[in-house]
């Protein structure tokens, strides 16, 4: 497998390269969101979302687990789960958003995180606050509009946003989560976290939230659970293994790819095609994200 260090110092690699074509597009937004949200969902839907297309796999594990025989039972539950949460984003939009946040901000530190010795759900939420708080502390503006598009018209919320933009709490909250998030990443691997941080902040200075977004989504969280995924599948043969990973996660990836390209014609019925892509991205990963996390959660309980 390639190190961890290599990963995250390609990583910085690549982000540098990427800010500095795709960032001067954030200058002009206005007419060049239809390419970057595009661009955006292709990426998502072949390099982001294929790093959960084994979650069947890991399902028929658990229901071996809980002596469950009918594979129909794992794909019911996974769907019904999704299909819960589209409807709550839709009833109760404000809500769900902060819970995935929350929820989301704990799965990108625990998948992203790399000290061993660092394994609490507090640590977790510390090394996954970067994500979320950077867009708001240095695209304000633009972070919201995204959140007026998927429903989030709340005003007491819109207000509390404002409020922590104007007192700069966001960007302090950001500064206290990375300097923490530094003493507990470990001496073997403060390399790999400074590396990270580094892309990460500097993404969201040059680039639209959507963009910083989908370059850490695709290039750094789904491709390290990919690797994971890999020598899970064959230890003594990283390669073997990733291409293994690869044959295994195309069917379910082609069929999620699918189902967000009709729910984005459908949308696009009601919507511009820019606001019909961020509703598929951010609705349609919600959806993915809960039964998701549910299923890794049981595992490891199971495992225990």
């Amino acid at each position: 497998m390639p190190s961890v260090t290599r990963h995250s110092l390609l990583f910085l690699t690549l982000s540098l390269l990427l800010m500095g074509t795709l960032g001067s597009e954030t200058s002009n937004w206005e007419t060049g969101s239809i390419f970057l949200n595009t661009l955006s969902l292709f990426l998502i839907l072949t390099i982001g979302i294929s790093h959960g297309s084994l979650d069947h796999i890991k399902g028929y594990k658990l229901l071996k687990k809980y002596q469950i025989k009918n594979k129909i039972i794992f794909y019911l539950s996974y769907s019904l789960i999704g299909i819960f949460i589209i409807f709550m984003w839709l009833i109760l939009p404000s809500f769900t958003l902060i819970v995935f946040l929350l929820v989301a901000t704990y799965h990108f530190g625990k998948e992203d995180s790399l000290n061993e010795n660092s394994q609490s759900f507090i640590k977790f939420l510390i090394f996954g606050l970067p994500i979320i708080l950077a867009p708001l502390s240095f695209h304000f503006d633009e972070t919201l509009n995204i959140f007026k598009v998927l429903y989030i018209e709340n005003k007491n919320l819109i207000n509390i946003l404002y409020f922590f933009q104007e007192k700069k709490i966001f960007i302090i909250l950001l500064a206290i989560s990375l300097i923490i998030g530094l003493y507990y990443s470990g001496y073997n691997y403060i390399t790999s976290f400074i590396s990270e941080k580094i892309a990460i902040i500097l993404l969201n200075i040059t680039c639209h939230p959507l963009i910083a977004f989908t370059i850490y989504f695709c290039f750094l969280h789904s491709i390290r659970h990919s690797f994971k995924l890999a020598i899970e599948l064959n230890k003594a043969d990283f390669r073997k293994g990733f291409k293994e990973f690869l044959n295994k996660s195309l069917p379910l990836t082609l069929i999620t790819a699918i189902l967000f390209i009709l729910s984005l014609i459908f949308l696009t019925n009601y919507n511009v095609l820019s606001d019909a892509i961020l509703k598929v991205i951010f609705i349609g990963l919600a959806s993915l994200t809960f039964p998701h996390i549910l299923l890794e959660y049981l595992l490891e309980k199971n495992e225990k």
